[in-house]
């Protein structure tokens, strides 16, 4: 799978407003606890969370527009993943982007 990575702050507020359907990886600098809004996004995303070795430790399935989420654990990286490109990702089970 493709992932359009993001490091900017610019990049990890914009995320997917206003655009097609894509898969977003953000880049954090330390891992902590992520806040996600949903505001101007227009259809259902999947949300992975991520440790510092790039494996799943969280998963948001079906966010919906206009919605907010706070993870429940710390994560270094985040996936938003569009809803007609996932498939059945597990805890535990390690990403790989470059």
């Amino acid at each position: 799978m493709e992932y359009q990575i993001c490091k900017t702050h610019w990049s990890m507020f914009r995320g997917l407003m206003f655009s097609k359907k894509k898969n977003l990886i953000f880049v954090l600098d330390q891992e902590r606890i992520i806040g996600l809004h949903m505001i101007f996004v227009f259809f259902p995303i999947d949300v992975l969370f991520l440790d510092k070795n790039k494996r799943i430790i969280e998963i948001k399935k079906n966010l919906k527009p206009f919605s907010f989420y706070i993870s429940k654990n710390k994560a270094k990286y985040v996936a938003e993943i569009a809803k007609n490109k996932r498939k059945n990702y597990r805890l535990g089970e390690k990403i790989d982007f470059t």
